[in-house]
């Protein structure tokens, strides 16, 4: 392996691992949201999910600060969604979400995306050093969904959609 001098050239390397998009997002008195590929499930009993956030990342203070987070599963049709969410030129705080549809969380009070494929509510559980990351473990509170749409996919810097096949387990 080589020394990895170059994190542009690392970053498009990870790139061409295919994700789904996500928003995570907190509430409070100044919510914030934060499009995210660092999502995936952990485990089944107790039910887990884990995020990556960087340490310079606005939401790595909030998620510290609240305990709790939703993660919104982004469908094809929510790529403006993503882009929003990515911007650091978006308004601060109740503003942000302004500008996106979204439903008040049932189990915190977090805003979670309206149409997403699924939607999970988690209380803050765990949290271990990543490097230039933390890996913030939530333990799932509710879901919602799945919803048979196409997903949104992020591969090689840019966004994809994935047709839904219909197939079920």
């Amino acid at each position: 392996m080589d020394e990895f001098e170059d994190p542009k050239t690392l970053r498009r390397v990870f790139g061409t691992f295919a994700t789904g998009v996500t928003v995570v997002t907190v509430g409070g008195s100044a919510p914030h949201g934060m499009t995210a590929n660092s999502f995936t499930s952990v485990s089944l009993d107790p039910p887990l999910v884990l995020v990556c956030v960087g340490r310079d990342a606005s939401m790595h203070g909030h998620l510290t600060k609240t305990g709790a987070f939703g993660v919104s599963v982004l469908a094809a049709d929510q790529e403006d969604v993503a882009r929003h969410f990515a911007s650091r030129w978006r308004p601060a705080g109740h503003a942000q979400f302004d500008a996106v549809d979204w439903v008040p969380g049932t189990r915190i009070d977090a805003p979670l995306i309206g149409g997403a494929l699924a939607r999970f509510e988690c209380t803050l559980w765990r949290t271990y050093d990543g490097g230039d990351h933390t890996i913030f473990l939530g333990r799932l509170l509710a879901t919602d969904g799945p919803a048979g749409r196409n997903a949104l996919l992020f591969l090689n810097g840019t966004f994809h959609a994935l047709e839904h096949s219909g197939l079920s387990a």
